[in-house]
């Protein structure tokens, strides 16, 4: 266990320096480390508890969920019975259903057989367990039921929340914070903590917004002021975003939805100067959005965000390059905040915000201060204890800590690992478990020096025979440190990230710097009583 070649023990040296030279980035400016190349700006970042920011608990609204699904079956129910040729009346979303009347009862099977075709399996192919997403009956008297079941709405809404986790993360990356921390919690919430951000009123705009973009067509059969109570069965009455209200008349129909978007950008309009969003579709939505224009020319087209008409212009010509400009007398950053909801997508349902918190700088300040008191005096009672108990064997191992915890640093710069409060806890913590590997050790060749072996054998022999005791220990620290981490959320995350990593350090240093400490000390004094 002694013996090191020449080239274990230079990779032994190699690797340690190389990982402790990670932590580097931490003790420089942060202006002065974005000189440096790209690989070596990696760095920790503070977590929320450490710098101040934002915190927010967003609440998906599962009623918009099951409103939609609802929605969806009725549209679905109606091109599927018009591409049949069967001819319905008094369809309508009740509760939990969609009901449809077929006109001629010689037509209810045929009916009863295309609409079955919506109904596909809940998880997909892979993932059914027997359930489906749509349920088809036969109510009497030509009326057709389509119920939605309720592991269907839930599992709309689990697809909902991921999608909106990943419309959030990108609306917020759009801001330029650092490092945000954006996660699930519960069946139908996101957690948005925002380190840095001391004022969330824009954040909270950017994820208070649907941004549901439809473009589609003014009913201009009827007056939009005469619409009250009357609008047609197809169509939505709906107001203009801007002050004062106005009314539109607008079809259901959707000719192109946001989703064709591919990009969008704030300008200025080159004749009024006025702040626009220039937005560029797919080759779907272009083919969509000619297709419309070349049908509807010399009709008034409206642009829908979050059911609220931004503006509704004439079609004076084909509209055949795929891309366009939304007007309608934004601000600069009106039309800045615009473009982002628009190039991030739109939520899938409404978000609410039903907690929110900001943390100060101050408060941070003085985490972090505690935090840096509490190591400290951890690590220097730990140094004396290990200076009066074991000597010059302590003085290797406090020397094998010292590395282990910059191992430790070097480790989660390399992976830009946010550090929280209960982060430091974890790596105080550490420094407590290496040095009880090195007590193990040392106590085992106390025993195999009373057992009468020699000093080198002694030595020897206490590596050797504490290696399995260390592992056993070791590892089931790190399940537990792993089974928190993927329980957990937050702050818990961040203390068992810091375990996990210090363990794995510490099993290096113990069986592979302090030995190699000890071996060239052995191998410079040759022994013959152990100072122990």
């Amino acid at each position: 266990m002694l013996y090191f070649t020449r080239w274990k023990a230079l990779a032994v040296i190699l690797t340690a320096l190389a990982v402790c030279l990670c932590a580097v980035p931490n003790f420089f400016p942060e202006s002065q480390v974005k000189t440096w190349p790209k690989w070596a700006q990696r760095h920790l970042v503070l977590g929320l508890d450490l710098q101040g920011g934002s915190h927010i608990l967003l609440e998906v609204d599962s009623n918009s969920v099951k409103k939609d699904k609802l929605d969806q079956v009725r549209d679905d129910t109606r091109r599927t019975l018009r591409e049949a040729r069967i001819v319905y009346t008094g369809l309508s979303a009740r509760n939990d259903s969609v009901e449809v009347r077929i006109t001629k009862e010689n037509e209810v099977q045929t009916a009863l057989t295309k609409l079955r075709e919506l109904s596909q399996p809940l998880g997909g192919l892979l993932g059914s367990n027997g359930q489906r997403s749509l349920e088809v009956s036969d109510a009497g008297g030509g009326l057709i039921r389509l119920t939605v079941p309720p592991a269907a709405i839930a599992d709309r809404v689990r697809q909902s929340v991921e999608q909106s986790i990943q419309i959030v993360e990108r609306r917020v990356n759009e801001l330029g914070t650092v490092e945000p921390l954006i996660q699930r919690q519960g069946a139908d919430r996101i957690l948005v903590q925002v380190p840095g951000l001391q004022d969330p009123t824009r954040l909270k705009e950017l994820l208070g917004k649907t941004a549901k973009l439809d473009f589609r067509m003014v009913d201009s059969n009827i007056p939009a002021d005469q619409a009250q109570g009357r609008v047609p069965p197809d169509s939505d009455l709906l107001m203009s975003s801007q002050s004062p209200k106005v009314p539109y008349v607008v079809k259901k129909e959707v000719l192109v939805s946001g989703a064709d978007l591919v990009d969008a950008q704030p300008g200025f309009d080159q004749r009024s100067n006025e702040p626009i969003v220039s937005f560029r579709f797919n080759s779907s939505g272009a083919r969509k959005f000619s297709d419309a224009t070349v049908k509807n020319v010399g009709q008034p087209f409206a642009i829908v965000l979050d059911n609220e008409v931004v503006s509704a212009p004439v079609i004076r010509e084909p509209i055949t390059g795929g891309s366009g400009q939304i007007s309608g007398s934004f601000t600069v950053q009106q039309a800045n905040d615009l473009s982002i909801l628009l190039r991030a997508g739109a939520l899938p349902a409404p978000l609410t915000i039903i907690e929110e918190r900001t943390v100060g700088p101050g408060l941070g300040a003085d985490s972090i201060a505690k935090g840096e008191l509490a190591a400290y005096v951890g690590s220097i009672l730990v140094i004396i204890f290990m200076l009066l108990t074991y000597r010059l064997f302590g003085l290797f191992a406090n020397i094998a800590v010292a590395i282990n915890v910059a191992m430790i640093f070097g480790v989660l710069s390399l992976l830009n690992a946010t550090l929280t409060l209960p982060g430091i806890a974890g790596i105080v913590l550490t420094v407590g478990i290496a040095v009880d590997s090195n007590v193990l050790i040392y106590e085992r060749i106390r025993e195999e020096l009373r057992g009468g072996r020699t000093a080198i054998s002694a030595i020897d022999a206490g590596f050797k025979r504490a290696l399995s005791t260390i592992l056993d220990s070791n590892i089931t620290t790190f399940i537990a440190a792993a089974v928190l981490f993927y329980i957990g959320t937050g702050p818990v995350r961040g203390f068992a990230v810091t375990l996990g990593i210090g363990i794995l350090t510490t099993v290096f240093t113990a069986f592979t710097v302090t030995r190699l400490i000890v071996a060239t000390w052995v191998r410079w004094k040759r022994p013959t009583s152990v100072p122990i």
